[in-house]
Parts: structure tokens; sequence; C-alpha cells
């Protein structure tokens, strides 16, 4: 019986799971099983997952219809032996002592039912852009969760067996087993899970030092996607705080407006990285309008993206898209065509406009 599960959920990732899974198979603490499910994919990452079972008996593979990354984990769960369980998206890598760290640091503190680490951001190319999440590692609150999610990303976590079944439930008709994953998420369901599990049980949520996590940034390149999209993903985040509200009444009612602006400046960190200043703009400027408590305690981040936005803003209307990892600097801004980026402003003003208004 393994001692840890890692859980590789995969879609589409012939380009990336090669490397995922080498990074996993090459962990200084071995008692463990690799579970990649395959989430509908279109491409070889069947026949790549397939080979490394061929290879190392730890890995194994689970194939399933497309689900959304939600499903996909929780598939993995369901055949998970280990007594705790970790997670890897596809394309993102672990350093070779990231699982031993969480199992020292589980075996340490048995109050703590998540264990995380900081992250290195890795371009599309696996070289590093020079961006490392430090996040909070101890004193971790609901709040803490809620406002910033200081685990980061889904391949940070390793959760005991036993905090993960904590929060588990059986929806209604679901014929498949539990879900400790919302399924119903296509975004945010990490976040849902984390908040969730610090809301509903005594848990603890700590991390340990070290970027030990290596996240994958999406392929540069130009704006893409509808011009709705931060529209879409803030509507997303409204979906977790509407579905956990009733768990919590006092608590989203005392901290929903600064994680709302704190979400509003990460969209606007995203809008800068576009290089679309005027939806950059509207963003931190309904961000600040929302809540001072991101100025209050992040004012570097949080004057950076104010500043990053009105030089975009200021310079012309959409830019070519700024090197990963890093925010534009004025001598990086240029003027390019501004169709993209005015159907983007009045999208970004039609979803913000409720937080402009809102009294300081």
């Amino acid at each position: 019986m393994p001692h840890a599960s890692i859980i590789v959920p995969a879609r589409n990732a012939e380009a990336t799971l090669d490397a995922t899974l080498r990074s996993l198979r090459a962990q200084s603490f071995a008692d463990l099983e690799i579970i990649v499910v395959d989430d509908g994919s279109t491409d070889r990452t069947v026949r790549i997952a397939a080979d490394h079972a061929g290879e190392d008996p730890r890995v194994q593979l689970v194939v399933q219809a497309n689900r959304g990354p939600a499903a996909a984990r929780n598939s993995g769960i369901r055949v998970a032996r280990g007594a705790i369980v970790g997670f890897c998206d596809a394309g993102d890598l672990w350093r070779p002592h990231k699982l031993a760290a969480h199992v020292r640091h589980l075996a340490a503190a048995p109050a703590v039912g998540l264990s995380f680490s900081g992250s290195a951001r890795i371009g599309d190319a696996g070289h590093a852009p020079g961006l490392v999440q430090r996040p909070r590692l101890a004193g971790i609150r609901p709040e803490h969760v809620f406002l910033s999610n200081p685990v980061g990303n889904g391949s940070a976590a390793v959760l005991r067996r036993a905090a993960l079944d904590a929060i588990a439930w059986h929806p209604a008709g679901e014929r498949l087993g539990d879900w400790w994953f919302d399924e119903s998420f296509r975004q945010f369901e990490d976040l849902e899970c984390w908040l969730r599990l610090a809301l509903t049980t005594d848990w603890q949520i700590e991390g340990v030092p070290g970027a030990l996590t290596a996240h994958r940034l999406p392929p540069a390149g130009p704006p893409a996607g509808p011009p709705v999209a931060p529209g879409r993903q803030l509507a997303a985040w409204e979906r977790v705080v509407a579905k956990l509200t009733p768990l919590a009444p006092e608590f989203f009612a005392r901290h929903t407006p600064a994680a709302r602006a704190y979400q509003l400046r990460a969209l606007a960190r995203g809008a800068v990285l576009a290089g679309d200043g005027r939806a950059a703009l509207c963003l931190a400027l309904a961000s600040l309008r929302l809540s001072r408590q991101p100025l209050r305690r992040e004012p570097a981040k949080t004057l950076t993206t104010l500043a990053a936005a009105l030089a975009l803003r200021l310079s012309g209307a959409a830019v070519p898209p700024v090197p990963q990892g890093r925010i534009a600097s004025q001598a990086q801004i240029v003027s390019t065509d501004s169709a993209v980026a005015t159907s983007t402003e009045e999208a970004a003003t039609r979803f913000a406009a409720p937080y402009m208004l809102a009294k300081i």
C-alpha cells in the first residue's frame, strides 16, 4: 500500500505530460503511486501516460469522458490508496524533494490537513520567467484563503486523506461515488474546496518553505478569447461565494467586499499581462473603489498594478502581450489596433460598474 497518491488530471497534454510524470517519478520520497486521469483527450495524452505506466508500476491510468478538472480529481481520489493525496496538473512540475517535505510536515503537525508549498512560474518552453509565489505559510485562517488563496494553484497542495474525506459528500443522483471537488465548477474548483475545508472542519492549512512547485504559465500570444473572459472569471468566483455563503453567512458578509477587491485586482493584473490597458485600468480602479484593504496590506503590488494599467491606458489601446512573469514598463508599451481593447473595455465596464460606484 503506497503512503502517498499523486493525482494528475490531464486533457490534451501531450506537449507537457512527459515532463510532469518524469518529475513525479523522480521524487526522493518513492513510496507513492501516480494516478493519471485522462479527461477525454483527443491527442497523445493517453499514449504518453500508458508508456510511463509500462516503465514504472507506480504509474496507473484512468480514462474518462471529458467532465472537467474537478471530476478528474474526484476520479483519481476514488482509486487512490495513499494516506496522503497530492495533485499535480499536467504541465506543472514538482521539485525532487517536494513530496518528502510534505510527508515530514504532515508527520510533525498532526492538526494540519492541507500542506502546500510556494510556486515558481515556468513558461510554455519550461524556462523560469522569474516570478515566484511566496505565500503566507502559517497562521492561516479562512479569511486568508478567501482573500488571497495562499495555496496558489492546483499543483501545490498535499492533503491527508482524512481531511479530504471530512469534506466529501454524495450529490443526489451521482452514480460514480462521492465528490470532494465540486464538479459543477470549471474555474475556482480548488478555491472552493480549500475554503470549504477551512470553514467546515478543524483541519489546519499550512505551508512549507521553498518554491517546490513549478506552475506553467499559458503560452505567450496575442490577447485571446472573447472580450467577456474577465467577466466570466469573476462570475465563476461569485458562484463560489454564492455556494458557500449559507455555510458561514457572517463570515462572507464581513469579508466578501475585500475579497472581491482582491479578485478585481487579479483580473487587472491579467489584463496588464495581456496588454489591454483600458480593461486593466477599469478593473484596477474598481478594486480600489470597492475596498482599500489590498492597498493597505499590499501597497507595492496594488500600486504597481495601477501604475502599469495607467501607463498602458495612456499609451494607446491594446498592445502586444507582456512577456511572461513581468509587468510592463512604460518603455515596452506600443500602440496597436484599438478594436479589441475597445470591446474589452466595454465588457469590463459592464461587470465592474457596480463596484466602481461602491462608496470608499
